[in-house]
């Protein structure tokens, strides 16, 4: 009897089970635990984002798996989880970094675009006909002012902000080594260091080729993706790079 009326609350979206779970969003983040990793990490000078571009056949094109994706001149967002769903929110959030600049004249504050993200977010757990996102995002970027500023988001629509944060799969492993090895006073090239580091926790060996790496640097306020070159020689720093 019990099997069968957790069934039901499974199946209601809009529905709290009696324990005050709301089973839909619990499977949205199981499916993010299935994707791989991402890793923020916010420096004095800019803020980091690195993905593992994991190549699951070499008949793939490497290049049309995308992890990073621009928002606007100044953030930069990583995913993981459902692509598709990722896809949708990702649009979301370009089209509102618009709007506020032909509403303001001005870019949109990083923590304002998360809420707004996040906002999106929660109507798709409380509407019927629906289901959640089953995808987090890392948002990370630079405010008008010059302030880096790094924010996660949750299928259950909450914005949290982070010194230096991971998403997707092996994350229990990955936050621990972030919790020892992060530091309050990492400039950004310590930080693409820690990030890749990071990554290698799941990965005893890294192909360049296989990591996006971008930065949004306080001086210039732009998101900037690096090259196979530049991430190789940040590889070297720590020995995580592909000899082969």
């Amino acid at each position: 009897m019990q099997d069968q009326n957790q069934q039901a609350y499974d199946r209601g979206m809009t529905i709290f089970s009696p324990d005050g779970r709301l089973y839909q969003v619990e499977y949205a983040r199981e499916a993010i635990k299935r994707g791989t990793a991402s890793v923020g990490v916010r420096t004095t000078d800019g803020v980091v984002l690195a993905a593992d571009r994991q190549v699951r056949s070499p008949l793939v094109e490497e290049q049309s798996i995308e992890k990073l994706h621009r928002i606007d001149d100044h953030i930069a967002v990583a995913s993981a989880g459902h692509v598709a769903d990722a896809r949708q929110l990702i649009d979301f959030a370009r089209e509102q970094a618009q709007v506020n600049r032909l509403r303001y004249d001005e870019p949109i504050g990083v923590e304002a675009l998360a809420k707004e993200v996040t906002d999106y977010i929660q109507r798709h757990t409380q509407s019927g006909g629906v289901r959640p996102f089953g995808t987090a995002l890392a948002i990370g970027g630079v405010d008008p002012d010059g302030t880096p500023k790094l924010f996660e988001t949750d299928p259950s629509g909450t914005p949290y902000e982070w010194q230096a944060t991971t998403i997707g799969g092996n994350r229990e492993t990955l936050m621990s080594f972030l919790e020892d090895e992060y530091r309050g006073d990492v400039d950004l090239d310590a930080g693409i260091t820690l990030a890749l580091e990071t990554l290698a926790q799941s990965n005893e060996e890294i192909d360049p080729e296989a990591v996006e790496v971008s930065v949004v640097d306080t001086e210039i306020h732009r998101v900037r993706s690096l090259e196979a070159e530049e991430i190789d020689g940040h590889l070297a720093e720590f020995g995580g790079a592909d000899d082969e």
